[in-house]
């Protein structure tokens, strides 16, 4: 979420906004708001909030130059009030360039943010942010088991290729996007204890992704290399939540509202030659057409209807937050074969009761129903002949104790969840997945996290949750036409054991932050025929804040690094397989999926080092 917007549409935060624009991010496990606009948060919830423009004349500026050739400029200028308007606003740039850490590749972004805002004495407030995202990047080439080893032992690494005769060049595998992100939302006071809330908001993006078709014969029998696309014509999400408020006395805040989605993808998968030097042509181009290709387009509409409380009694120290959501989708999707629709509700029951014991214990309990539905770009590459997966739907309880005092902060729960219909996604290749259900699931363990308040600069912190989650359904596999005997083992890409430890210190100007993560074994097969073993991630950061000097009011310098010890490890698969036995699953390279060599993987990128020169002016 991004200023009560959803932006998961973009595979990227950093699509939606820049990192210097964001003012908070926080992390909610385990649940999600009822008035909030998602359709898969049983997990919980990330939100984001933008940069509240200065009341005065200002900005900031920053430089990064690092490994991989990384270079980046970002400057934010603040208008200050703007007159006697009551009006403030915003408006940055940045530039990213940077070659690929494996193989060959060079990658480009463009980036704008804006925003502005308006309060009244009453409490009333406006405000607007709007994004512009533009890239060139090389899609990644995401490995196979065997050419991770290959890459582990040999040194042979399996990235894109510098020569414009291989079918694997870097050009042949370019994504090319541009995005536009809005979302503007007003909170009105009104009389009587009323209030009312509204959240518009919109995405529009277009672009193309290209990978090697390999050798086509051409109409003069010459063989030239070929390109395979995916063509996002367009895809937009535009969206809207009405919320009327109101506090009959000091206890209660009721809620009443309304949310109206519309989702759309207008997507194609033509084919060209490549260009005489090597590289992907812009698929509209017809000097190179081979094929128009298939043309889908897929999408979803929601209309929902809300109701919340939230009573706060004994001096605010026991809080209740009932709630429910109804939801009514229409999902569609269409290609010259046919036509399918599936209309569907979904009932979200939501409580949610806090106590505080004393000024330092509190104990708090959720209940909840939650659902998620894939998204219009996935359930384009479901053809329809295909039937659209049923809606995940999701029954969670949460039960916690938080503790804090002067020295430590102390949060542990236990949860269970109730998964039916889990929905996961087979990578397709091009940065694309496609959707399929897997039957039922049930996820159970615990979270703990203990943080320490700082004493002599030094501010310690670690977490550990343990997850036991199970597969409670057999799966038929339909590359091999056979029932897989997945029922009572362990859930795909479910890791029973989770571990952080941070340590942050600051002294003078001086400031650093290390942390470490630890992921255990998962499976990342449905069938549980393919694993990969735990693994150990690091990072590093160290600053210094330099007196204001001139116009700097706030010169820092910083040095960011990651990987420390040059680990070679994978971090995750990319998708969902039923089984390393399967044909038709992975794309890796320049192969078609059809050779069949079980999952594809992310890979921990090699040491790297960032320098980063900012003041705020």
């Amino acid at each position: 979420m991004l200023d009560g917007a959803p932006a998961a549409a973009a595979k990227y935060l950093s699509e939606n906004i820049d990192s210097e624009n964001l003012e908070e991010v926080n992390l909610t496990p385990g649940s999600a708001g009822t008035d909030l606009p998602v359709t898969s948060a049983a997990g919980g919830v990330m939100t984001e909030v933008s940069h509240t423009p200065e009341k005065k004349f200002g900005g900031l500026m920053d430089f990064t130059y690092g490994t991989n050739n990384l270079s980046r400029e970002f400057i934010r200028l603040e208008s200050g009030e703007i007159g006697n308007t009551g009006v403030r606003s915003f408006f940055s740039f940045s530039n990213t360039h940077n070659r690929s850490w494996m193989g060959a590749g060079i990658n480009d972004r463009k980036h704008i943010d804006f925003g502005a805002q308006k309060d009244w004495e009453n409490g009333s407030t406006a405000r607007v942010f709007v994004s512009w995202n533009n890239e060139n990047f090389v899609i990644d080439n995401y490995p196979t088991e065997q050419e991770f080893y290959r890459y582990k032992h040999t040194g042979q690494g399996y990235g894109r290729s510098a020569d414009p005769s291989n079918a694997n060049y870097w050009k042949n595998n370019n994504d090319h996007w541009n995005q536009v992100f809005l979302t503007a939302p007003i909170h009105v006071v009104l009389p009587a204890r009323f209030s009312f809330d509204l959240q518009p908001y919109f995405s529009y993006g277009t672009g193309y992704d290209a990978s090697p078709l390999g050798a086509v014969t051409d109409e003069n029998g010459a063989s030239r290399n070929g390109i395979n696309y995916f063509n996002q014509n367009a895809t937009r999400q535009v969206g809207a939540v009405a919320k009327l408020n109101y506090s009959p006395d000091n206890h209660n805040t009721i809620s009443l509202g309304y949310w109206y989605e519309n989702n759309y993808t207008m997507q194609s998968y033509p084919q060209s030659y490549a260009l005489p030097g090597g590289g992907a042509p812009n698929p509209m181009n017809l000097n190179y057409r081979i094929s128009a290709g298939d043309l889908q387009d897929a999408g979803y509409e929601i209309h929902s209807l809300f109701i919340e409380d939230t009573a706060k009694y004994f001096q605010d120290r026991l809080t209740i937050h009932g709630g429910f959501k109804f939801v009514m989708s229409n999902t569609w999707n269409r290609d010259y074969y046919g036509r399918q629709v599936a209309n569907r509700t979904e009932p979200l029951p939501q409580l949610q009761i806090g106590y505080r014991i004393n000024e330092h214990n509190q104990v708090y309990l959720n209940v909840e129903g939650d659902y998620r539905q894939p998204s219009q770009v996935d359930l384009g590459w479901l053809y329809t002949d295909v039937a659209i997966p049923k809606n995940q739907y999701s029954i969670k309880e949460e039960l916690g104790w938080r503790y804090h005092d002067k020295y430590l902060v102390i949060d542990a729960s236990f949860f269970n969840y109730n998964v039916t219909n889990r929905i996961v996604d087979q990578y397709v290749g091009m940065n694309n997945f496609r959707p399929f259900s897997i039957g039922n699931q049930q996820m159970r363990g615990f979270d703990f996290m203990i943080a320490g308040r700082s004493i002599h600069g030094f501010s310690p912190y670690a977490s550990v949750e343990y997850l036991h989650a199970t597969q409670d359904s057999n799966v038929l596999d339909p590359y091999q036409g056979i029932m897989l005997h997945s029922a009572g083992t362990q859930a795909i890409m479910a890791p029973h054991v989770m571990a952080n430890f941070g340590l942050t210190y600051t002294y003078g100007g001086f400031f650093g932050n290390a942390s470490v993560h630890y992921t255990g074994p998962q499976s990342v097969s449905v069938a549980g025929d393919q694993r990969i073993p735990g693994y150990v991630t690091d990072t590093l950061s160290l600053g210094y804040h330099f007196k204001p000097f001139l116009f700097a009011k706030s010169p820092t310098f910083k040095l960011n690094f990651s990987n420390l010890t040059g680990s070679i490890e994978r971090t995750g698969a990319m998708g969902a397989i039923y089984s390393k036995r399967d044909t038709s699953t992975v794309w890796s390279g320049s192969m078609p999926s059809y050779t069949g060599y079980g999952n594809s993987f992310m890979v921990t990128p090699r040491f790297t080092m960032a320098g980063t020169v900012s003041t705020s002016f």
